[in-house]
């Protein structure tokens, strides 16, 4: 479907996935900046801990 547009499907699943999910939400564009900032939150959540601060 979409390629016949030219288009490419960005999110979070595998392309192969297709034929056997349920359901899936393509993204436009990837991931948004909520979810950016939430990952980099973790990251530096992640090595503050790990260096015990």
């Amino acid at each position: 479907m979409w390629q016949r547009r030219g288009s490419v499907v960005v999110g979070d699943i595998a392309p192969l996935a297709f034929a056997v999910s349920g359901a899936y939400t393509p993204v436009p564009g990837g991931v948004g900046a909520l979810t950016i900032a939430m990952l980099m939150r973790n990251t530096v959540t992640a090595a503050r801990t790990r260096r015990g601060l």
